[in-house]
């Protein structure tokens, strides 16, 4: 008798994991902030997310908006936050991760130190 079992996570789950490992990045001062994409709502339905996960059989593709500090250098932190988002979910889910896409959309001032 064979025993054969299935793992499903949630796509929101997925975004969630994605989100604690980005702002374990230096350099992130968040995520992206934006409002409702109206092109976007009209043509799909959707409403703008800072991490969008696409799923299809088992492999997950991850789309993230983040907007890191004035100091950071862009290409180091969003290298950074791929490799992060890709390492923790791979070791928490199993799942391969097949592309993490990072858009740098926004600046914001660096914290008083």
């Amino acid at each position: 008798m064979e025993n054969k079992s299935n793992l499903t996570i949630n796509a929101e789950v997925l975004e969630d994991m994605a989100t604690i490992a980005v702002k374990e990045v230096e350099g992130v001062a968040g995520l992206a902030e934006k409002g409702v994409d109206l092109k976007n709502v009209l043509n799909r339905g959707k409403i703008f997310k800072a991490v969008h996960v696409t799923e299809k059989n088992g492999a997950v593709a991850l789309d993230i908006h983040i907007k890191i500090y004035q100091s950071a250098n862009a290409k180091t932190v969003a290298e950074a936050v791929q490799q992060s988002v890709k390492e923790k979910l791979q070791s928490m889910t199993g799942n391969a991760i097949t592309r993490v896409d990072v858009t740098v959309a926004d600046l914001e001032a660096d914290p008083q130190q």
